[in-house]
């Protein structure tokens, strides 16, 4: 029998407020905490994604004994599907999903952006019809937060324009300043809301001086936490290393930074170590279903033929039964039958390493030994896994 985690009283603590604070440094790797009413969210941490209040393939107890402290849902598609007012009236996103622990929504600007058909952007916002069944809706900086608050998500993101790179200077330029803009307005519609939190987002395509200039201006706006977005869209990783450098000193050091939609382990190591404190990204549950494992030996083809006669877990020391308690065989037999029991095992055990990671990234930052410990992932990674059959 599942053992039951769900337990909405467990979601309020008396008097509790959003804050943030640090609790060591290495270098620039920061180990903090968050605390919301909802709960605690121990950074760097990694929110796997739960796109339409599901996090893909997965029940939401076995998400929360990875050890996630936190998921991320989608405006933009919870806005379509089932709509932000039904949710709002069946008690809210934690309530409708089971997850009464934090939750951080996006704007859906980035959605918008990619998804939508025939869409018209002007200063009021962006007027577009759905990639679902083509009904028109308008996305502004106030609808966003509006949905948001139906939700009643714990962070709340600004509407941002996401320019997809490569792109013209000019084109990321307008995009900047109407996001500054757009985050204003974000600011003034959310308004003073005990317990939760507003974040802005920093854009400027690869351009280093938009970026600075968009991390100063946002740092104006005092608000409670900050995000990088508009990379990890097409970019070399290394031109969305050196944003990172750019903004780095320039955002306040007292408040949590986001980096969305990253990503790899690789990535998410790099970027720790440039500051950052959150990541989401579909991509460990994206590729589960797709036949492919993490693990700290590497990435893992389930889809492979040397797989069908191995008798191994995917990784025999791991907590998570996915990981330790089915064969390689049995894996690769599921992914290529099309069960679905593979997707669900081969996404439960992606979270459960992206979370183990995490983990090992917060230990390390606590010790002091961050840089040496970056180190011996990636080899750990390099020499890989070939089973020695």
């Amino acid at each position: 029998m599942k053992t039951e985690l769900y337990a909405p009283e467990m979601a309020y603590p008396a008097n509790a407020e959003f804050s943030f604070r640090l609790l060591a440094t290495d270098g620039r790797a920061r180990r903090g905490e968050i605390t919301m009413p909802r709960g605690t969210v121990r950074t760097p941490a990694f929110m796997p994604v739960g796109t339409g209040g599901t996090v893909k393939a997965m029940f939401m107890d076995d998400v929360r004994a990875t050890g996630a402290d936190i998921i991320l849902g989608n405006t933009y598609h919870l806005m379509l599907r089932p709509g932000a007012e039904r949710v709002a009236r069946l008690g809210g996103l934690h309530e409708f999903g089971r997850w009464p622990w934090p939750i951080l929504t996006d704007s859906g600007g980035f959605q918008v952006m990619s998804l939508a058909k025939l869409r018209k952007l002007t200063e009021s916002g962006v007027v577009f019809r759905s990639h679902i069944d083509g009904v028109p809706y308008e996305m502004t900086p106030e609808r966003s937060i509006e949905i948001q608050g139906l939700l009643d998500s714990d962070i709340q993101m600004q509407l941002d324009e996401c320019v997809r790179l490569p792109a013209d200077e000019a084109d990321i330029e307008r995009a900047m300043e109407m996001s500054l803009r757009w985050a204003e307005r974000c600011k003034i519609a959310f308004g003073e809301q005990p317990g939760k939190a507003m974040f802005g987002i920093v854009q400027g395509g690869d351009v280093a001086r938009l970026r600075e200039r968009s991390a100063l201006a946002l740092a104006a706006l005092g608000l409670k936490g900050y995000s990088v977005g508009g990379l990890a869209v097409g970019e070399p990783q290394a031109v969305m290393l050196d944003m990172l450098d750019v903004v780095d000193p320039v955002l306040p050091r007292d408040k949590p930074r986001y980096l969305m939609g990253v990503g790899t382990p690789d990535d998410i190591l790099k970027s720790v170590g440039r500051g950052i404190d959150m990541f989401d990204c579909v991509m460990p549950t994206r590729a589960g279903r797709h036949g492919l494992a993490y693990t700290r030996r590497g990435k893992v083809n389930l889809k492979n033929a040397r797989h069908a006669d191995d008798p191994r877990p995917l990784d025999e020391e791991s907590d998570c039964p996915a990981s330790r308690d089915y064969s390689r065989a049995y894996l690769h037999h599921l992914v290529k039958s099309g069960e679905a029991l593979g997707a669900m095992l081969l996404s439960w055990n992606n979270i459960a390493y992206y979370q183990s990671l995490m983990q090992d990234i917060r230990t390390a930052i606590e010790a002091g030994r961050f840089a040496d410990r970056a180190t011996e992932i990636g080899a750990a990674w390099e020499r890989g896994d070939l089973p020695s059959l």
